[in-house]
């Protein structure tokens, strides 16, 4: 159970115990297995959850359980707009001295979304829109944050979204990916090796102590992104990245 804060309303922070515990169950759950979960009286979670229900923020589902309800996307949305715009100066920062596109996208229910971009000048460059979803296992955002998460929680992931190969150097199943994620977790950084789309590089590193699992990346085509590229890209991630956090964290 998550440490009450100092002078707190505690209907409040029962109320962000249980939606918390929702989103860690994957998105939807069961009444008892809330109950399993938290120190709260069944009848409190029933009231709790009817509440929710009615506001639109908690939705139940015909076989009973409870998940997550369409009001929390536009708060989601927002917080995800929010980011982007902390996010934007690094950002700016990378492709001023890199030259190269750089991104920003969060964990979102087991896909990255990505919530900031600042392209490059070149006219052959790496696009994504902000809003698109992608898998976390071929991108190298993906799997910067996968590189942050137990194995098990990895394993959860990747087999409720499936692992498809966009290209014929994509990671296609488990054993691939643990041992890619070791080597990220060793070298402190993920490398997109042409995974998501055949001719371009990625450099991507997690943000630490983010609120939400996130990742910032540079990427752009193999002829630009080489070994020389990476060795003036590392430090540049690793100094935005913390950035960042910083900024995120700060009281």
């Amino acid at each position: 159970m998550a440490e009450k804060a100092p002078g707190g309303v505690q209907s409040v922070e029962r109320v962000f115990e249980l939606l918390e515990l929702i989103t860690d169950a994957g998105g939807d759950v069961t009444l008892s297995e809330l109950s399993s979960s938290t120190d709260l009286p069944l009848p409190t979670i029933h009231r709790l959850l009817r509440t929710l229900v009615t506001l639109g923020y908690i939705r139940q589902l015909p076989n009973r359980r409870y998940a997550l309800g369409p009001r929390l996307i536009r708060l989601g949305e927002g917080a995800n707009k929010q980011l982007g715009a902390l996010a934007r100066p690094q950002l700016k920062s990378l492709v001023d001295r890199l030259g190269e596109t750089s991104n920003m996208a969060v964990l979102d229910s087991d896909m990255v979304i990505y919530v900031a971009q600042v392209p490059s000048l070149h006219s052959m460059r790496m696009f994504t829109e902000v809003g698109r979803r992608a898998h976390t296992h071929d991108t190298g955002v993906g799997k910067a944050i996968l590189a942050q998460l137990d194995d098990e929680v990895v394993r959860g992931i990747v087999t409720r979204t499936g692992m498809p190969t966009p290209t014929p150097k994509s990671i296609g199943d488990f054993d691939s990916l643990i041992a890619d994620l070791n080597r990220i977790r060793e070298r402190g950084y993920s490398i997109d090796e042409e995974e998501q789309e055949l001719g371009v590089r990625c450099f991507a590193m997690a943000v630490p102590n983010a609120p939400t699992p996130t990742a910032i990346s540079v990427s752009g085509p193999v002829s630009r992104v080489d070994q020389s590229f990476a060795d003036r890209a590392v430090p540049l991630l690793r100094e935005a990245a913390q950035a960042i956090s910083d900024e995120l964290n700060q009281n």
